[in-house]
């Protein structure tokens, strides 16, 4: 399928904070440890606008997975995600980390239960900090939320610019939860 085909089949959707997310989230997390291992998991956290709570949000539940990772490892991961029910976009050759598994696609749409996985090194891990900040500023959540409906209107039918849309918002109080959390998420060494 083209993108433009598969944009009209998974179109932009945004519902209202839904509780039950957090359980869905809790569900997967405990399956991705079991499945991969905590010689793997470095740290799995439940981020984007689900994780948010009161936040409207695409009901796509999006984990960061940190992992330990070494040449050895690739084909275990990629054949673990896809026992696990995960596809990806792109090469499989290519490293784990360079590509965004999801989960939850159907050839008639999506499922009940909707995974995006972000795999990444340890200590790359933005997101967290984007999601906290939302936590403690319901001012600018709200002005978020505001953001993604005016994008959602105008690019129902076009992913990769409706997340453009949001990436300067993003940027920008990424950068000041970095200032205002300073070194919250680093990883002490065992």
């Amino acid at each position: 399928m083209t993108n433009e085909e598969l944009w009209h089949l998974f179109p932009i959707m945004l519902v209202p904070y839904n509780p039950k997310w957090k359980t869905d989230y809790h569900e997967e997390e405990k399956a991705l440890v079991r499945a991969l291992g905590k010689d793997i998991v470095r740290r799995i956290n439940h981020i984007g606008s689900t994780s948010v709570e009161g936040l409207m949000a695409k009901p796509t539940i999006d984990t960061l997975l940190e992992i330990n990772y070494g040449p050895g490892e690739r084909r275990f991961i990629a054949s673990t995600l896809k026992s696990m029910g995960y596809i990806t976009e792109g090469d499989m050759n290519k490293t784990p980390l360079s590509m965004v598994y999801m989960k939850g696609y159907t050839k008639k749409g999506f499922a009940d239960k909707v995974f995006h996985l972000h795999l990444k090194e340890p200590g790359d891990h933005s997101e967290l900090y984007f999601r906290d900040y939302l936590k403690d500023h319901l001012d600018v959540q709200k002005t978020y939320e505001t953001l993604k409906v005016n994008l959602k209107e105008k690019y129902t039918h076009h992913r990769d610019n409706y997340t453009e849309g949001k990436t300067e918002f993003i940027n920008k109080y990424t950068a000041l939860a970095k200032e205002k959390y300073m070194h919250k998420y680093q990883i002490k060494e065992m």
